[in-house]
């Protein structure tokens, strides 16, 4: 634990009571690497020098390095670390290769490995307490309630994980370069200084956020926090991403951006989170809960499939997880948001638990398809992505456009049916139902065209058109009616009223019988006439004037009253 942190004065704890801290000293550091050059030696990949990389600088505390048998079962079986504290994934270290096989068979608890990069640098030295047979089919079965090897997880597995596991305490050499990042990389160490001592918070909310650009969901999720916290922590991941994604520089300058822009500068921070992808599901939220806490947040903010993967696990099961830990064992606040939307009939952003409209005004918040529409070349809705955002995102999201034939990463349908769930059931957004819906495999990139010019016209109409109605019932001042409708109301009402006028006089003179019918009327088809004109004039908008203002506005006493003046 850093020596000049007094966790007591603080409001918050890292995990375990302890923030781990076993990077070697710089003034040892030299002495340290030549010494892990004489021992045996054992090459890891990316991810385990980024995990490495966490367990040392206390991301990942208690933990100090990777798990024993116990701890290791125990995780698997009950989400716990043998001594009970809350831990839902295995830190587990089982090289691969025929030259780390060999050098495996030759180690003995107690003794000290080098682990070296793809460089054959020193990266850290691992002492080992425990060394055992690692089971892959019943990893991927406990950790991820499958075996299939189309889960991202469970293929991990088989391809990176050997069969022996090795256990042990490490200590970081040599931090891994951030490239682009390490200019705002923040480590443990420093967030809590700048929550608590330097900005003196009481608390803050921690956001883990994946692969695409910020958008709404996010920004009312990270605004409702800020309501009753102090700070907010904005964490994107920029490790192991899809190769379909929006490029880490670009998605964290696209947050840079509207937090810029839209955020109190004050209280908004955002830092990289270089971590391996589990994509263990329900699993991992509980991890980036705990993340966050050892990064000092209080409160951790999840989102509706935190974590998820694809259709392996229910969209919930990211807040459904928390119901089997209490609140004082995980000694963080977890906020749990449903699915939010945009509702242009209530003008904001919602949830299926503030909203009671339906798909026929909503727009859907989705990463996939916000991905998509920037491959197709199309900025997604302003209430879907700022164009702050989005104008970067463009930039940044690969591959870019389309293929030869006109198709992106996904098919078109999914996209218009994440973005816009209104199309293929309404004729227009916010307009009546079509005759018949529109089958999603005969959606083409039209569609997406069609629908996303719909929404950008349309969108803001809808309650603007609601209160203008209101108002020019309820305005009283005439100077805030649009005189221009009030114009075209009289005159519509002018217009009817001459209409009618003049077919009443016509009934006047009607024949019983029409001695030409394509020439004239008789007198029970005029009389039909007249009835619908009065039905035109009965339904003219009402024109508001100042003599119909008087019947609105009435006092039962003197108005010098009400002013508290009773003489």
């Amino acid at each position: 634990m850093p020596k000049d942190m007094n966790f007591d004065t603080y409001p918050q704890k890292p995990h375990g009571g302890v923030l781990v801290d076993q990077v070697v000293p710089a003034g040892q550091r030299d002495a340290e690497i030549a010494r892990a050059r004489n021992l045996p030696s054992i090459r890891v990949d990316l991810e385990a020098v980024i995990t490495i990389e966490m367990i040392a600088t206390g991301v990942l505390s208690p933990n100090t390095g990777f798990m024993n048998e116990a701890d290791y079962n125990s995780v698997l079986s009950e989400g716990r670390l043998a001594n009970g504290t809350i831990w839902p994934v295995p830190l587990s270290f089982a090289p691969v290769g025929s030259k780390n096989a060999e050098i495996i068979k030759t180690l003995s608890v107690g003794d000290e490995v080098a682990l070296t990069d793809s460089n054959n640098d020193p990266v850290a030295i691992l002492t080992l307490s425990d060394i055992f047979d690692y089971d892959k089919d019943g990893r991927a079965q406990k950790l991820f309630g499958t075996s299939d090897r189309s889960h991202p997880g469970v293929d991990s597995i088989y391809r990176r994980m050997g069969d022996t596991s090795l256990a042990g305490p490490v200590t970081l050499l040599k931090r891994a370069d951030w490239g682009p990042f390490e200019k705002i990389r923040q480590e443990p160490k420093d967030t809590w200084r700048m929550f608590y001592d330097e900005r003196k918070f009481s608390s803050v909310a921690g956001f883990i956020t994946g692969a695409n650009p910020l958008h709404r969901g996010h920004e009312y999720i990270h605004k409702n926090a800020l309501e009753e916290v102090d700070g907010l922590f904005v964490q994107p991941l920029v490790e192991m991403a899809k190769r379909e994604y929006v490029r880490h520089e670009f998605r964290m300058l696209a947050y840079r951006s509207v937090l810029d822009t839209y955020y109190p500068d004050t209280r908004a921070m955002m830092a990289p989170l270089r971590v391996t992808y589990i994509f263990a599901g329900p699993r991992e939220a509980i991890l980036h809960a705990l993340i966050m806490k050892n990064y000092g947040c209080t409160h951790a903010l999840i989102g509706r499939d935190h974590a998820g993967v694809g259709s392996f696990y229910d969209k919930y099961a990211g807040h459904s997880i928390f119901d089997n830990y209490s609140a004082e064992e995980l000694g963080i606040d977890i906020r749990l948001f449903h699915e939010v939307f945009y509702c242009a009939r209530c003008s904001s952003h919602a949830t299926e638990k503030t909203c009671s409209h339906d798909a026929q005004y909503r727009l859907g918040i989705s990463g996939t398809g916000i991905r998509e529409m920037l491959r197709h070349g199309i900025l997604p809705p302003k209430e879907v992505v700022r164009p702050e955002a989005a104008r970067i995102a463009i930039q940044g999201v690969q591959p870019k456009g389309v293929d030869e034939a006109g198709e992106g990463t996904l098919p078109v349908a999914k996209v218009v049916q994440s973005m816009y769930p209104f199309y293929r059931e309404h004729t227009r957004f916010g307009g009546p139902k079509r005759a018949t819906p529109l089958a999603a495999e005969d959606l083409t990139v039209r569609d997406l065209e069609a629908a996303s010019l719909d929404v950008r016209s349309n969108a803001h109409m809808v309650y603007s058109d609601v209160y203008n109605e209101y108002s020019s019932l309820a305005d009283h001042n005439l100077s805030l009616q649009r005189t221009w409708i009030t114009e075209a109301r009289a005159t519509i009402k002018a217009h009817q009223e001459m209409v009618l006028s003049d077919l009443e006089e016509k009934l006047a003179m009607a024949p019983a019988e029409a001695s030409d019918e394509f020439m004239y009327q008789d007198k029970s088809e005029t009389e039909r006439e007249v009835v619908a004109a009065k039905l035109h004039l009965d339904a003219a908008p009402p024109v508001t004037a100042e003599d119909t203002l008087s019947a609105k506005v009435w006092n039962p006493l003197p108005y010098h009253r009400y002013r508290g003046i009773d003489d």
